[in-house]
């Protein structure tokens, strides 16, 4: 890369200052000209492996494609072939859904408390929580958030690369050092695995939390944290491309601050916090 830089500046600055600034051999440079005019040695075997891509719509694995070298008379180790497609991105576009490593883990079911009745007279409360998924140029970030039914703010919110259920006692414990939290308190989610998971029983029995789950196929019974990942979607995530993780985060860590603090909201006029600061 630092070479192909040079090349390209060549005319602008001397070639052996550029060398010197990137900390690499004008012999090495050269070495990489007298290589730019040859044609890679891998080439022929890329573009057949770019017609397998195209014929079977960028599904086969490296395995599924050496099968189909094969059959064609191009015979190479597979190794070489998953190498090939690494280096000119002919990697399959499918790709297998991870095995979470929950089953061994005790399985905890709770009661319906919540029972579609969203409003809380006081803060800290009732409380909603869930996780979304938000799709980046780097792969998919799992967004959990806690949602106040008392004034709708976002109490507490972690991202991560992963969907697991450290993600969700992170946010917990997240929420908890911020808020006075009583044995008065709703936690309500779904029957994903986080929520049903043995770390999450024990932290919220340690901290005094009350859960409370949503019925199995029963989405309207987490309605508002499913209406915030909405809001937050259609307000910020879906009006641009978000090329990485660090994007992502950025992103959100802005909107939420501007939801918690700066939007209105039609019902009281007033935003989260400010409904917040009123009742203390």
């Amino acid at each position: 890369m630092k070479y192909l830089v040079i090349f390209r500046h060549k005319e602008k600055y001397s070639v052996t200052v550029m060398c010197n600034f990137f900390e690499v051999s004008r012999s090495g440079y050269y070495d990489f000209i007298k290589r730019m005019d040859k044609p890679a040695f891998d080439e022929p075997l890329a573009e057949k492996i770019a017609e397998c891509q195209r014929l079977t719509n960028k599904t086969y694995g490296y395995r599924r494609v050496h099968i189909w070298l094969e059959r064609q008379g191009v015979h190479h180790n597979p190794k070489t072939v998953l190498r090939v497609m690494n280096k000119y991105g002919l990697l399959s576009e499918i790709r297998r859904r991870r095995k979470y490593k929950y089953m061994s883990q005790q399985l905890h079911r709770y009661e319906n408390l919540l029972n579609r009745d969203f409003y809380a007279d006081k803060p800290n409360r009732k409380w909603v929580t869930d996780i979304s998924y938000i799709h980046t140029g780097q792969g998919v970030l799992y967004l959990s958030a806690i949602r106040d039914l008392y004034d709708n703010s976002i109490v507490a919110y972690k991202t991560a690369s992963e969907q697991t259920v450290n993600l969700v006692l992170n946010t917990v414990r997240a929420a908890k050092q911020k808020e006075a939290v009583t044995a008065e308190l709703q936690l309500h989610s779904d029957q994903g695995f986080q929520y049903t998971s043995h770390g999450y029983f024990n932290l919220t029995k340690e901290y005094h939390i009350t859960p409370s789950m949503s019925r199995r196929g029963n989405c309207y019974d987490n309605a508002p944290a499913e209406n915030f990942f909405g809001i937050l979607k259609s307000e910020c995530i879906n009006r641009q491309k978000i090329k990485d993780f660090a994007m992502a985060k950025s992103l959100i860590d802005e909107y939420i601050y501007f939801y918690n603090n700066e939007r209105i909201q039609i019902k009281t006029k007033l935003t989260p916090l400010e409904q917040r600061r009123r009742y203390c």
